[in-house]
């Protein structure tokens, strides 16, 4: 068997999984109404056999969207969906996490309810920042984000309280884990990063003050999971819809000693290539954050199965996500495991549209759902 130690099982927290082939959220814009359906449930139960599915990302209320054709869980309807979902999942034997999703200024008022303005730490417009929106004539497409508002100090609770009944929601519809979007320059990466939070409140300022509201939100999602089925994503030195940062290093540090004192199951640390070139991190840093986090480590950003094993083996990560061969690879895990060649995902097809580059990527050897 090629790569062994990607296939020794582990934990996460108290979630057991059978290998370390964990299957990245992948936003593919298919879901017009918000609503996953047959669709959604043929894609993610042929992709069981990763040690875990983490969703794409979800929006947690009408207000945290940017993108049309994304998921939502508010509703019964959403709630249903993606209960339909876990059971595809479960029935093949397989794990899935659903990862909650603000995107706060990556918006437009097309996508907000009421053609409201999205809402931001501070009223700071991303710069070259784009959103995909509906447009009149009922096509789809990028689109300049808006400048947002800045959120009132007393509204701050009210989306915290968005991320726990959203958890709620999640754990009916069977979720075994909630991951919860602090990267990539969404709102909680904007409340953390020191050039889109200018406040000067009591969740601004300071290191402490900036991940105050990430953190009222972790503990708000553990209320209802308990820390060992919570995990988080973050990106440490990403500059992407005009986000940058001071103080990267540092922030990562401190919120991973706070996550380590809540005991949290895992921390994801994403190193996007699509981001305008790979993020660097620093020389030591994965040793550092080793020392700071108790949790398993997960990192993921253009990985193959040699390079993943070696993250592995050197104990600076515990388990490795993968994005896009996941796209095209239904059976990645199974394919890694004896070495052979993967299917090449069709980027014309990543976003919107419907089976075709989605459900009928071919098994190895055996057409398209040897597992369904």
């Amino acid at each position: 068997m090629a790569y062994e130690t990607l296939f020794t099982p582990t934990q996460l927290g108290s979630l057991s999984i059978p290998n370390r082939v964990i299957m990245a959220p992948l936003t593919r814009s298919r879901t017009p109404d918000s609503v996953p359906g047959k669709m959604q449930e043929a894609y993610y139960g042929q992709r069981a056999g990763a040690g875990l599915i983490i969703s794409e990302a979800t929006n947690i209320s009408p207000t945290a969207r940017g993108y049309v054709y994304t998921p939502g869980i508010w509703t019964d309807e959403q709630e249903a969906g993606w209960q339909g979902v876990v059971n595809a999942v479960h029935a093949k034997g397989g794990r899935i996490a659903i990862q909650l999703w603000h995107v706060g200024r990556v918006s437009h008022e097309m996508v907000q309810p009421n053609g409201e303005q999205p809402v931001a730490p501070s009223a700071l417009k991303g710069e070259g920042a784009q959103c995909f929106v509906e447009f009149e004539d009922g096509t789809a497409g990028q689109h300049p984000t808006s400048t947002p508002r800045a959120l009132e100090a007393d509204e701050i609770s009210g989306i915290v309280d968005d991320y726990r009944q959203a958890a709620i929601r999640a754990k009916r519809a069977g979720f075994d884990m909630v991951e919860v979007h602090a990267a990539n320059a969404y709102l909680l990466n904007q409340f953390l990063a020191t050039g889109s939070n200018q406040r000067t409140d009591q969740y601004g300022g300071s290191i402490e003050n900036r991940a105050r509201f990430p953190l009222e939100v972790i503990d708000a999602v553990i209320e209802v999971y308990g820390a060992d089925r919570v995990g988080i994503r973050m990106t440490p030195f990403i500059e992407l819809f005009g986000l940058t940062d001071d103080e990267p290093k540092e922030m990562a540090f401190y919120m991973a000693e706070q996550l380590s004192k809540r005991g949290l199951a895992y921390l994801h640390l994403n190193e996007p290539n699509w981001a305008g070139g790979d993020i660097q991190f620093p020389d030591g840093f994965r040793e550092q954050m080793r020392e700071r986090f108790n949790g398993s480590l997960i990192y993921c950003g253009n990985y193959d199965a040699g390079h993943a094993e070696a993250r592995i083996k050197d104990k600076t990560a515990d388990v490795i996500a993968f994005g896009r061969p996941y796209i095209a690879n239904p059976d990645l895990p199974e394919r890694f495991r004896v070495d052979a060649a993967l299917n090449e995902p069709n980027h014309d097809t990543f976003y919107g549209g419907d089976e075709k580059g989605y459900t009928d990527y071919p098994f190895m050897g055996n057409g398209y759902d040897r597992m369904g």
